[in-house]
């Protein structure tokens, strides 16, 4: 994930694990927010709205563990590295998309109040 960039705040019914391979990472699971940098490993139960944020200067990278149907939405929604920005009809497809595999996606303001102004839709 790109320096700066958020996921924000979210949830799904199957548990995801991130092994943090290189960067750093802000993480937020509930209501608490932790550091994860490289070599940690950081579960999300079932459920539990999440989001992350690379607080490094590089690149993260991760190694996600997860469910199948996680796996086919990030199948589904993915942009490879280097796409350009999404457009407003990305994100529109992402919401859509989100909403069929039964995902919960903050609104603005439910980012704002857990310290999230400016995220990045990143999948």
């Amino acid at each position: 994930m790109p320096p700066g960039v958020t996921v924000s705040l979210h949830s799904h019914g199957d548990f995801e694990g991130f092994y943090i391979l290189g960067g750093a990472y802000e993480v937020l699971i509930g209501s608490e927010w932790r550091d994860a940098r490289a070599g940690d490993y950081v579960r999300v139960p079932a459920g539990v709205p999440h989001a992350l944020c690379n607080v490094s200067a590089e690149p993260a990278v991760d190694l996600i563990i997860t469910a199948p149907r996680v796996s086919a939405f990030f199948r589904e929604v993915g942009r490879p590295i280097g796409s350009p920005p999404p457009t407003g009809q990305d994100l529109a497809n992402f919401g859509e998309t989100a909403s069929r595999y039964g995902y919960w996606l903050a609104s603005p303001e439910e980012n704002a109040a857990v310290g999230i102004t400016a995220s990045i839709l990143f999948a």
